[in-house]
């Protein structure tokens, strides 16, 4: 069982607002799960919650309330971003051409206790981890109580690199969320990767925390200090890692990629161009956790694999971890399902090539992409957890996914459809909302046919 405990100081971030405001957020209603307060110029100031957002007057805020408010918070760095002193909010400006602050979003910060249960284990190993997520989605508060756990029940020396004082607060003495793990603030953003050097040569961490690596800089003082030997617990920019991929800039977190020319023979084994991408070095997390929701994610105990399938357009297993209402937690484990957090013994790349296929196939609907990435598919069908199954080849299909002139580049793949009786369905681009269309659209009519899903 999950028990959680949330801290937030709201009142303190409520202080700094119009005292109108302050009235029209005092009941306990409109004050459960706020996530920001916004405050644009001219427009009526709104109140932001999951899914949803509350004008809160119907008159446009004014030049003075506005003015009230920045006087109230103080300085903003040079991330246009301030902070109340010893509470984890966080207040952001937003700039005309001449540099006067014309909108302000006063974003709410909660402690949250008890939410590293999930991934406990993966805390545990030693190993450095990589946490991923849409903006949001509670990456931050889940690095900061997995500070608070290394430093206050593991007994670690743990350095926070604390960029935009997002993870500890404003001020210069840290949140309590932290626990006794110290905390480095950085005067510039443009200067973090200085900083965690600076870390590490400095104050003998055994952990050190991060938030939104972003800059090929930053990637690299993370590989150096990984290389030291230091366990590195960080966020990075993107939501999965095929982001970090097609991210120059973060590719080393992974391991750095590079062109490779295959022989004749290995380029028809693959069944691939010969000059293709791949993995050079180690990733510099080999763990990496994608939160897909605040109570949903995946894990991947082996970035290498996982890059390396990715690479070569092969599916991708994850473990699944998910929270149920009750705070019970559901592990949902791959096949083959790792014994540890290396690399299980006797495993290769081809182990990979193709999952374990469910018991039930004829309750699946199996596609044949034509212009369309099995990687995109197998994307979208593991986050929305569709019955369909992606195919490698025409004859084992139910349907052709094509792109609008896909087929005329592989005359092969239709004239195999036509003949078998297999319909196609064209899509005008493979962008992710196209895609949950068009397998919406073909699941229905799966569903029509007297198929069981």
């Amino acid at each position: 069982m999950r028990e959680q405990r949330v801290t937030d100081d709201l009142d303190r971030l409520l202080a700094v607002l119009p005292e109108s405001l302050q009235q029209q957020l005092a009941s306990a209603e409109r004050r459960q799960n706020l996530l920001e307060v916004v405050l644009d110029l001219g427009r009526p100031p709104e109140a932001r919650y999951p899914g949803r957002r509350l004008d809160l007057e119907d008159a446009p805020l004014s030049r003075e309330a506005l003015d009230g408010v920045i006087a109230r918070v103080g300085r903003f760095g040079g991330d246009n971003r301030a902070g109340i002193a010893r509470t984890l909010h966080r207040i952001s400006a937003l700039r005309n051409r001449s540099g006067e602050v014309i909108g302000l979003t006063c974003r709410v910060g909660r402690a949250v206790y008890g939410t590293v249960a999930i991934v406990r284990d993966l805390v545990e190993s030693n190993q450095s981890i990589l946490i991923m997520g849409y903006p949001g989605v509670g990456k931050t508060t889940v690095l900061r109580e997995i500070a608070r756990v290394l430093a206050d029940e593991m007994d670690r020396r743990v350095v926070v690199i604390d960029t935009s004082n997002e993870i500890a607060g404003d001020g210069d003495i840290p949140h309590p969320a932290i626990g006794r793990a110290r905390r480095m603030q950085v005067p510039d953003p443009q200067h973090q990767h200085r900083v965690m050097i600076e870390a590490v040569e400095n104050h003998m961490p055994e952990v050190i925390v991060i938030d939104e690596i972003g800059s090929e800089q930053e990637a690299w003082a993370a590989r150096t200090i990984a290389e030291r030997g230091v366990q590195l617990v960080g966020t990075a920019h993107g939501h999965q890692l095929a982001n970090l991929i097609k991210n120059p800039a973060l590719r080393d977190l992974i391991g750095g990629l590079q062109a490779v020319t295959l022989g004749d023979e290995e380029a028809r084994r693959r069944g691939s161009q010969k000059t293709v991408q791949e993995r050079c070095a180690p990733p510099t997390f080999p763990l990496a956790v994608e939160m897909h929701s605040r109570d949903c994610w995946h894990v991947h105990w082996n970035v290498a694999r996982t890059v390396d399938a990715l690479l070569r357009d092969r599916p991708v297993q994850s473990q699944v971890r998910r929270l149920d209402e009750r705070g019970v937690l559901h592990v949902q484990n791959p096949s083959p399902c790792p014994p540890g957090l290396g690399e299980p013994e006797g495993s290769s790349m081809a182990s990979m090539a193709q999952p374990a296929l469910p018991a039930a196939q004829d309750t699946h609907l199996r596609i044949y992409p034509s212009g369309v990435t099995p990687r995109q598919l197998d994307t979208l069908i593991d986050d929305r957890q569709l019955p369909v199954q992606v195919v490698r080849t025409v004859d084992r299909a139910d349907v052709v996914l094509s792109l609008r002139n896909s087929l005329s580049h592989d005359p092969g793949a239709r004239r195999a459809a036509k003949g078998l009786g297999i319909p196609i369905h064209v899509i005008k681009s493979a962008s992710p909302s196209q895609l949950q269309r068009a397998l919406e659209r073909l699941l229905l009519r799966f569903r029509s046919k007297g198929n069981v899903v």
